[in-house]
């Protein structure tokens, strides 16, 4: 069930000023306890002169009126403090007066449902309370309230139209039916109506582009209504269909920013109340939204500087028409239209803006605030939680009332009214009250509240006889704490050398009372016979005197058991001081106050640290090692020097920081737990070793490996991407030299039958001298056109196609022999030869 603590808060109204009483509202969970003083008040009990005086301080001050309670020369203000204090000074209890206050009902008819319809229902009980209050204190009225059955109800439902809202559309368009079959259970006369808001309609709330303000929402295809301030949609009707077809109609709109214009919709609702129509039963607001909401000032931001007015401007189709003129409304505007409208709205809001309205809610004194669940089911109910509940009413009064006063309070919505009947408890009731009292110097005065007279009052006034009525005096000429000297006596030197130190000199009772008829009587928290001692003047520890653990006399403290110290801020107790072996402070210093007071280069809460100790792990690494496993310093002498130490190994222990990390000799690293026995035996716990190899070795090779690996991953990058080059510069050379042959071809094939020489057979390819420039037309250097020059030619072209050179047979024509036989020179220098494979020449 969602939390409504003020879910109904009622409407006060004060026959008088409000300025002489605070009273407040609160949920059950804020209420104090009534009949307990509100300690929390700022300050605290202090000394005062009377019983009346003392009880309007502070609500925690009590009077002791036990006769001669305080000691000779003792003001009599110090017979107010704290109850507490008083019992411990040796008052009786049924000598305390602590006034509280009190409460009486005065009419209580039960609860009932009534007829039909509501006649003759008793909703709101009790009907009349008479409540008496001790200023300062609070105290809490318990209400209880009980809608009858056919009470009318009036719910209008403000939704949040924006775009995030779409989904929560789908499912309010269901929502009415469901609303009033749960509301008919309790009430067979409601009504149901409807309103949405967007947002103000100028930038930077909405965007103002043409397109925008037909189709806000981000997607053309889907079903969207332009935006608008607020819309009054179906006026509060009993027709559940109705409402679940205007509902069914529309459709969600969109704005820019993320809060919304929520404040606006719910001003108009209320104030237009003829346009919603509502009736004057019980009426409910839900407001239902995902988000924050605008605020006074907001405006601003869309060149809106004109206050709202708190009038309705609604038009003919309900819409909010100047809202782009007047600013958003505050919160104090809104909670004031409500209250004003007897409305009362729950908030049904999202998880995420939830902290956001309970807020809100604490300014809004009759406001309630839910989770709205992912489809708004759950504010059918929010609505029925808020139909029946019991709240508590405090209050508490800051001075006294001149007379009673009436407050009358109502449930919004309801006629039935509570009647509180308001007092203040502002004197003293001693119930000892004595005219001439004997123990006022046999019958020299009145007594009251254990007192003959005020230490102040060193001469009666004119009107004492009036004033005795009321308060305690002494008869006409009577003086002093008991009334036990006259004014003739008040001159004499004699009864005021009774007030001056054993000298005769100094100022008269220490400058810290009044010399009355020879006997100092004290002022403040001073005592003594010659006031010479302050109870208040002792050491404080932490700002309290005596640290609250003892009292304050003649500026000594004396404590309370097991508590020692100047101000009391010993404690008695030990065990703070106590080391887990069970010794104090570690032997390395002494227990005071419950505190270690360490010897010089010890520190720590418990002595056991200092600059040059060894840690716990530390000292008992060697004996771990050796109980453990038999190595170590101690190896050789393990049982000897190890035998205060218990080893044992502990299989697969958790580790945490209380695990030493140790290393043995061999650097080897180990782990082990140090427990404390009683005896001063140490219960060492050791993880046992995980053997495992060396693998610095590992590392290095692994290193090294990838280091070449990744050498020679490049180098034979590199060299495939070279392979690749080549074959691509091949298969290129190979085409041109196929096409430079077929040139070659025809051109010596034209020039040999231009000298009627036979052609070159078929089958050879053409010279590629060409190329290399060793044939070109008229180059010389093979000579004239001899037979030595033909056959030089046809040799170099042989051997440039195909590697061999021509030579004539001595019976048929030439034919091509291998260069390597024909070792020819022609003018002193050799013939080069092209090698076709490696494209270069090379001399033979």
């Amino acid at each position: 069930m969602v939390a409504l603590s003020m879910v109904l808060v009622f409407l006060l109204i004060l026959s008088t000023s409000k300025s002489e009483l605070d009273v407040k509202i609160s949920s059950p969970g804020e209420a104090t306890e009534w009949g307990d003083p509100d300690l929390s008040l700022p300050g605290s009990c202090q000394p005062a002169p009377s019983c009346k005086k003392c009880i309007l301080s502070h609500p925690s001050c009590a009077w002791c009126k036990q006769l001669n309670f305080t000691a000779s020369g003792e003001a009599e203000e110090r017979r107010c403090a704290s109850r507490e204090e008083l019992l411990a000074r040796g008052c009786p209890p049924g000598e305390l007066e602590e006034p509280r206050g009190q409460q009486e009902v005065l009419q209580d008819q039960p609860l009932s449902q009534g007829s039909r319809g509501g006649e003759g229902a008793i909703q709101l009980a009790p009907q009349r309370v008479r409540v008496t209050l001790r200023p300062g204190e609070p105290q809490q009225l318990q209400v209880r309230f009980l809608r009858a059955e056919g009470y009318p109800v009036d719910l209008y439902y403000l939704m949040d139209l924006s775009y995030s809202m779409k989904d929560d559309l789908e499912f309010v368009r269901q929502l009415g039916h469901a609303l009033l079959v749960r509301l008919q259970e309790v009430t067979q006369s409601v009504r149901i109506g409807f309103g949405s808001f967007v947002d103000k309609t100028v930038l930077p709330f909405v965007s103002t582009v043409p397109s925008k303000l037909r189709h806000p929402c981000p997607t053309r295809l889907e079903r969207c209504q332009p935006p608008f301030s607020f819309h009054h949609v179906l006026s509060l009707t009993g027709d559940a269909k109705a409402f679940e077809r205007e509902v069914g109609r529309q459709s969600v709109s969109g704005n820019l920013d993320s809060p919304e214009g929520g404040f606006d919709a719910i001003l108009q609702a209320a104030l237009c109340q003829e346009q919603i129509g509502w009736r004057n039963v019980s009426r409910l607001l839900v407001f239902t939204s995902d988000d924050t909401f605008h605020t006074a000032g907001d405006g601003k931001l869309g060149g809106i500087f004109m206050p709202s007015d708190g009038h309705c401007h609604l038009d003919s189709n309900g819409l909010y028409s100047r809202s782009p003129e007047f600013d958003y409304p505050s919160v104090g505007q809104v909670a004031q239209a409500l209250s004003a409208a007897n409305i009362q709205p729950i908030f049904a809001v999202t998880s995420a803006t939830l902290p956001v309205y309970q807020e809100l809610s604490k300014l809004i004194p009759k406001s309630a605030v839910g989770e709205l669940s992912e489809n708004s089911s759950n504010v059918v109910q929010l609505i029925m939680d808020a139909y029946n509940v019991n709240f508590l009413v405090t209050f508490q009064a800051t001075r006294c009332l001149s007379e009673p006063h009436l407050l009358r309070f109502r449930a919004l919505g309801f006629s039935e009214e509570l009647t509180v009947e308001l007092h203040t408890l502002c004197d003293c009731n001693c119930n000892d009250t004595q005219l001439q009292a004997p123990h006022c110097s046999d019958g020299h005065g009145h007594l009251q509240c254990g007192v003959c007279s005020f230490p102040d009052m060193l001469r009666p006034p004119p009107h004492q006889d009036a004033l005795c009525s009321s308060t305690p005096c002494c008869n006409p000429g009577r003086l002093g704490r008991l009334c036990e000297c006259s004014e003739a006596e008040l001159s004499s030197p004699d009864l005021e050398s009774g007030c001056r130190g054993p000298n005769g000199t100094g100022p008269l009772c220490s400058g810290k009372g009044r010399c009355q008829c020879g006997r100092c009587s004290c002022t403040g928290q001073s005592s003594g016979r010659l006031c010479e001692c302050d109870d208040a003047s002792c050491e404080r520890h932490e700002g309290i005197l005596c640290g609250g653990f003892g009292l304050c006399q003649c500026g000594v403290c004396h404590c309370h058991a097991n508590r020692t110290g100047r101000a009391c801020e010993c404690s008695g107790d030990t065990d703070g001081c106590v080391s887990p072996e069970g010794s104090f402070c570690s032997g390395h210093g002494h227990c005071k106050c419950n505190r270690c007071q360490c010897l010089d280069g010890y520190f720590g809460a418990l002595c056991d640290q200092c600059p040059g100790c060894k840690t716990p792990c530390e000292r008992h690494r060697d004996c771990a090692e050796c109980g453990a496993f038999g190595t170590g310093l101690l190896a050789t002498n393990c049982s000897m020097a190890c035998a205060h130490t218990n080893v044992t190994l502990a299989l697969a222990p958790v580790l945490d920081d209380g695990w030493c990390k140790e290393r043995t000799l061999d650097n080897q690293l180990f782990f082990f737990l140090v427990e404390e026995e009683t005896g001063g035996r140490v219960m060492l716990r050791v993880r046992p070793q995980e053997k495992g190899a060396d693998h610095t070795q590992a590392i290095v090779l692994g290193c090294v490996g990838g280091i070449v690996a990744v050498g020679l991953g490049l180098v034979l990058a590199y060299r495939l991407s070279v392979e690749i080059y080549d074959r691509r510069e091949y298969i290129r050379f190979e085409k041109e030299r196929q096409q430079l042959s077929w040139k070659q071809k025809s051109s010596l094939q034209k020039r040999h039958h231009d000298h009627h020489q036979p052609p070159l057979p078929s089958s050879r390819k053409p010279s590629s001298l060409t190329r290399v420039g060793l044939l070109t037309p008229g180059f010389s250097l093979l000579g004239g056109w001899g037979e030595l020059g033909l056959w030089v030619y046809q040799a170099a072209a042989c051997w440039a196609t195909n590697g061999h050179l021509l030579r004539r047979h001595p019976r048929g024509p030439a034919s091509c022999c291998n260069l390597a036989s024909l070792p020819l020179r022609s003018g002193g220098h050799p013939i080069h030869k092209y090698n076709k494979e490696s494209s270069d020449y090379r001399s033979r």
